[in-house]
C-alpha cells in the first residue's frame, strides 16, 4: 500500500471518456471525513472506519471544453465510498453531481464531463445530478488555506493549518494526495464539511478536521 504524496491512487488512475480542453484552469476545494494531513499511526487507526465521504469542487476561471466556454462556472462532486478514500477501492462507491444553475445546456453537459474526467473512477457511478447555485470563494489569507463552498446541500469552510498548534503528533505530513487529478493544492483545516442531501440516504457533518485541500486545477 503506497503512502507517498505524489503516488497516484489506484482508484484515480482510470480516465473518463476523452475530451478536448482548451487550457481550462480554476480553483479547487476538497474536504473528506478523515485527516489528509496526519501521521501514519493516526491514519492507520482510521482505515475503513472514517474517510468514506468527500466533497470536491471545481470553479473554472477560464477555458473551454469541447469548444464550450466555461468561464465563471462551477461543478461539485459528492462521494460516498465503501472504503476510506485515498486507499485502493475494492467496493463500488456512489457519487452525486451539483452543476452550476447558471450554465446553459451545452455548458451543463461540459461541466459534467469535466467533473467525471477530473474525478476518474470515483465518479464512475453517478446516481444523481442536480442544478444549483455553486458559490466557491477562495479568500486571501496569509497561509493561502481559506475558502468557502456553498452548493445546495454541500458546504465547506476551511482555514489555514497552524503546523505547530494543529499537530496531533510530531511525525505528520500530507498523508493522502487530493482526490482530483490535475490539482496543485495544500492541506487545510476543514472548519465545516457537511452534506445534507438525500441522494445516499445518509448525511454527514464534520468540523475542525485536517481533512481539506485548497488550491488550483488545470486541464490542458
Amino acid at each position: 500500500m503506497h503512502r507517498w504524496l505524489f503516488v497516484a491512487v489506484g482508484a484515480l488512475v482510470v480516465a473518463a471518456s476523452p475530451v478536448t480542453a482548451a487550457g481550462i484552469s480554476g480553483q479547487y476545494v476538497e474536504a473528506r471525513t478523515c485527516d489528509v494531513y496526519t501521521g501514519a499511526c493516526f491514519a492507520n487507526a482510521d482505515t475503513s472506519l472514517t474517510g468514506k465521504h468527500a466533497v470536491m469542487a471545481w470553479k473554472v476561471d477560464k477555458g473551454s471544453l469541447d469548444n464550450v466556454r466555461l468561464d465563471g462556472l462551477g461543478v461539485v462532486a459528492i462521494v460516498s465510498a465503501s472504503e476510506t478514500l485515498g486507499l485502493k477501492q475494492t467496493g463500488k462507491g456512489r457519487a452525486m453531481l451539483l452543476v452550476d444553475k447558471k450554465a446553459n445546456e451545452a455548458q451543463r453537459s461540459a461541466l459534467i464531463r469535466l467533473a467525471k474526467q477530473q474525478g476518474g473512477e470515483l465518479l464512475s457511478n453517478v446516481i444523481s445530478i442536480e442544478d444549483t447555485a455553486v458559490e466557491l470563494t477562495v479568500c486571501e489569507c496569509e497561509g493561502g488555506g481559506c475558502a468557502t463552498l456553498q452548493a445546495g446541500p454541500a458546504r465547506i469552510e476551511t482555514r489555514c493549518l497552524d503546523f505547530k498548534h494543529d499537530k496531533g503528533c510530531g511525525n505528520e505530513l500530507t498523508y493522502y494526495p487530493p482526490l482530483s487529478r490535475g490539482v496543485q493544492a495544500q492541506p487545510a483545516m476543514a472548519v465545516e464539511h457537511s452534506f445534507t442531501g438525500k441522494a445516499f440516504n445518509e448525511t454527514w457533518k464534520d468540523s475542525e478536521r485536517r481533512g481539506a485541500f485548497i488550491g488550483a486545477f488545470e486541464v490542458r
